[in-house]
């Protein structure tokens, strides 16, 4: 096992993990919020899946950048790193969960959202330092 001596030397998979982890911790708060503005508002329940979607778009983004700001190269393929393990827990998740969870067009769609989003939140994370 090696053990960084420098302090300025980045140990990657931790800086990923990290990421990943801020991305997620973003996403349950966000989701929070939006269970109690449909519980305590009269908003249809039907704002659901769209706004899911932004919530996942704006979860890679944050994380995406936190990781290429951090790395500082490669921001493109960090940050779409970052956001294809991040749709990857979430279908694990997902399968291991849900009952009626099934790989469809739908997750595929969403896992490609998940690496463009994730692919230009490292971009800007990059031009950010």
């Amino acid at each position: 096992m090696r053990y960084n001596t420098d302090k300025n030397e980045i140990n990657y998979p931790i800086t990923l993990l990290k990421g990943i982890v801020f991305s997620l911790i973003i996403t349950v708060i966000l989701i929070i919020v939006l269970a109690l503005i449909l519980t305590y508002t009269s908003l249809s329940e039907g704002i659901i899946p769209i706004v899911n979607s932004i919530i996942m778009i704006l979860s890679i983004a944050l994380g995406s950048i936190y990781v290429s700001v951090k790395i500082n190269r490669l921001g493109w393929l960090n940050g779409a790193l970052t956001g294809l393990l991040y749709i990857l827990i979430l279908v694990i998740l997902g399968n291991m969960f849900v009952d009626s969870f099934k790989l469809d067009i739908f997750i595929l769609f969403r896992i490609l959202i998940a690496l463009i989003t994730g692919a230009v939140g490292g971009m800007i994370g990059i031009n950010l330092r």
